[in-house]
């Protein structure tokens, strides 16, 4: 049998494992929640029989086998028919292999790092029902169902972010995120109905050629086919936390942590990207769009790399540098780079998941010290000094952050470069954007590691504080204040140990003894007395070798777009991984880079990570950093250039950072109190103006029939003369209107 034939198994396997959870849990839940530990082997299990299949079409693609694409008819009519099924070209190939290779590893991490979790096999279904609505998006063959496997991967993504919704951050986070994602989700329907009344059609062949026949003509069809397009984007906007819809990204970490490796680093945000590079030969023909793209693209880039330098939170530094990487996938789908793009896809995927997994990791080792308290356990300012209580996760994560961070011959190196290098030829000062806030991501990602792992460990001190505040630092990292409740003996004992340790490793001539000594043995007798009981733990095997098998992934996985030149050819894996078998699906116009002039822009990308790297050393390294975080430069009488220095990153740098950008706020005070006003007034116009008349009239009526209830009094002569006195009057009347008229 062809493989192609059984490629629709992909996403059911997933499905199948979610099915029998749910229906254990509804027929024999005692017994299903008993064994709960077993159902990771058939999740595993299953996504590993989606891998090897999904790898068995990767290799037929890169041997040039042609497209497959298989339909059945699901609702047929006189002038409309639905047909869903699935489409295995280049693109989706690769999509599948990159989804199951992640979520393989996730669940074998999730299993330890959940397993204490009440709602573990709730987990797993969720992580089950994800897996394939994604890998069923990637494999649709039209637009509706591209759609519904959209939905519903919007809909896990709520279930997953607000895993934990008996927290309220974590339940106003998965709220946020869908309602930011039904904006952009509306967009995209509104364009899928537009291009249905152009076309009549939904397919992808069928878009692509009305896209040929209707843009060179610039008649009304052309504008409107414009517009159609720009809606589409507008949903890929939303689902890759593209400016400025970016605002659900950093509270989505709020979820697990193994959540956050596989929908925010490498499948849900991943499928904006998918989408825009599915739908570039429609988008080719119309500069509009193209233009629109890479200006959202060096946007997003340069923002997420900004709102990521004075982030404490490690997973929401993370969640910024992922909201960058993106910007710097769609700058290359809007140069027409498309192949760039999705090479950095899946080296950033494997990249990102290796840093999120080693955040959980590091999260879990502070667990014994701080307890789970999101606010301490992923707060970097109480971290430090890690390197020895948990080297394997240190060194795996030392190896995502110099990959992301663009240093060779890790991963996001070549896919990066091949990125910046193209948006040369497109434009010097998208470039220069993108080169600047490559450097900024060797800053803000060393910065990540050296307080994570350089130093001491600073939760000690936080817990020898005596105030009432829960928090070391009253301000930030970049603050002038002094440490609140910290003993001036300690302060001093800290103060003697980094000046001895300065003037030891740096000057090169020990210190004089001059009673520190004393002092040193005092500090140390402190900390042994009272917390070397209790340390940072290194996470269990089952945890380790999903870090271990990314490193590997990150190390490596770069080889694939790698060029080599055979004769007069210059090919890459990737290059004949991504080129379609025939014409139907073209993608963006991908030009021959010379080689001296890749190793030229090499050099110059690689001067600029080392440039952020050195300064994030210079910064936040062992012995600088041992006294600006203690905020000791003003009690050892440092003025002057970096008194102002900090100033102005205090300024410039850290409340714009460390805000957002004001942009939730923005959204605060103009979309949702503005919406809630108008909700306010319309209530207050229901209630008081159209419920008050109905309800007023309905109340005269009743004082009228309670006063007629009064004036019968059951008599037949009473009766008489009212009636009467009525015609009397209306005698009366209709005589002197008789008697005016006739006078007239």
């Amino acid at each position: 049998m062809n493989i192609y034939q059984c490629a629709w198994i992909i996403p059911f396997l997933p499905l199948s494992v979610a099915i029998a959870i749910g229906l254990g849990l509804l027929l024999i839940p005692t017994a299903t929640r008993n064994l709960r530990r077993m159902w990771a082997f058939p999740c595993i299990l299953l996504l590993t029989i989606a891998m090897i299949f999904s790898a068995n079409l990767s290799i037929q693609q890169i041997n040039g086998n042609p497209l497959y694409q298989y339909l059945w008819s699901w609702i047929i009519n006189k002038d409309f028919s639905l047909e869903f099924g699935y489409l295995i070209d280049p693109l989706s190939s690769i999509m599948p292999l990159l989804i199951t290779t992640v979520a393989i590893m996730v669940i074998i991490y999730s299993d330890n790092y959940m397993s204490h979790d009440q709602g573990y096999l709730r987990f797993l279904t969720y992580l089950s029902f994800f897996n394939a609505s994604m890998l069923g998006l990637v494999t649709s063959s039209n637009l509706v169902q591209i759609y519904f496997f959209w939905e519903l991967v919007g809909i896990c993504s709520y279930l997953l972010i607000g895993f934990w919704f008996t927290r309220p951050i974590a339940a106003s986070a998965c709220q946020k995120a869908f309602v930011t994602n039904r904006v952009g989700d509306f967009g995209l329907l509104l364009g899928i109905l537009g291009f249905y009344w152009i076309s009549g059609s939904l397919e992808f062949r069928d878009l692509f050629q009305i896209a040929n026949n209707f843009i060179p003509n610039k008649g009304f069809y052309s504008l409107f086919l414009t517009l159609c397009a720009s809606l589409l984007f507008v949903g890929t906007i939303a689902k890759s936390a593209q400016f400025p819809l970016h605002v659900w990204l950093p509270d989505a970490m709020e979820g697990p942590t193994p959540i956050s490796a596989l929908i925010h680093a490498a499948t849900m945000v991943a499928a904006g990207i998918f989408l825009v590079a599915r739908l570039l030969p429609l988008f080719i023909y119309i500069p509009y769009i193209m233009n629109l793209i890479s200006l959202i693209g060096v946007i997003t880039l340069l923002l997420g790399a900004t709102l990521a330098l004075t982030q404490r939170d490690i997973k929401r530094s993370l969640a910024y540098s992922t909201m960058s990487q993106l910007g710097y996938m769609m700058l290359a789908l809007g140069i027409g780079s498309s192949q760039a793009a999705l090479f950095h896809l899946m080296t950033h995927a494997y990249s990102k998941a290796l840093l999120f997994l080693g955040s959980g990791s590091i999260i879990h080792s502070m667990e014994p010290l701080v307890g789970y308290s999101p606010e301490k356990n992923q707060n970097m300012v109480l971290m430090g000094g890690l390197t020895k209580y948990i080297p394997i996760t240190r060194m795996t994560f030392f190896l995502g952050t110099l990959s992301l961070c663009g240093i060779p011959p890790l991963a996001c190196f070549w896919s990066k470069d091949e990125i910046l290098s193209d948006s040369w030829f497109y434009s010097p000062i998208f470039a220069i954007i993108a080169s600047f806030a490559a450097g900024l991501t060797a800053f803000y990602m060393f910065r990540v590691y050296l307080l994570t792992f350089d130093g001491y460990l600073r939760v000690h001190f936080q817990n020898y504080s005596s105030t009432k505040d829960s928090s070391f630092y009253s301000i930030s990292l970049w603050g002038k204040r002094r440490p609140k409740g910290v003993n001036r003996n300690l302060l001093l004992a800290i103060m003697n140990n980094g000046v001895s340790f300065f003037s030891k490793n740096i000057c090169g001539f020990p210190i004089k003894n001059n009673g520190r000594n004393r002092i040193r043995r005092d500090f140390s007798t402190f900390f042994r007395n009272q917390y070397t009981s209790i340390y940072p733990l290194e996470s269990s095997n089952t945890m380790l070798f999903p870090l271990l098998i990314f490193s590997l992934l990150t190390f490596f996985i770069g080889s694939v777009g790698i060029h080599f030149v055979q004769g007069t050819i210059e090919f890459s894996i990737l290059s004949k991984w991504l080129t379609p078998s025939t014409d139907l699906f073209r993608q963006g116009s991908n030009s021959s880079v010379d080689s001296y002039e890749f190793f030229t822009n090499t050099i110059s990308s690689i001067s600029i990570a080392i440039g952020g790297l050195f300064l994030a050393c210079i910064l936040y390294g062992s012995v600088y950093s041992f006294f600006l975080n203690l905020d000791l430069i003003n009690s050892l009488g440092k003025r002057g250039l970096k008194r102002g220095f900090l100033d102005q990153i205090k300024k410039v740098l850290y409340y714009w950072s460390y805000n957002r950008g004001y942009i939730d706020i923005l959204y605060t005070r103009t979309l949702t109190m503005g919406i809630r006003g108008l909700t306010e007034l319309t209530v207050f116009f229901d209630k008081r103006i159209i419920d008050g008349i109905t309800n007023r009239v309905g109340l005269l009526s009743f004082f009228i029939g309670e006063g007629i209830k009064y004036m019968g009094g059951g008599r037949i002569s009473s009766y008489l003369f009212f009636y009467l006195s009525y015609v009397s009057i209306f005698l009366l009347i209709l005589f002197f209107q008789t008697e005016i008229h006739g006078k007239e």
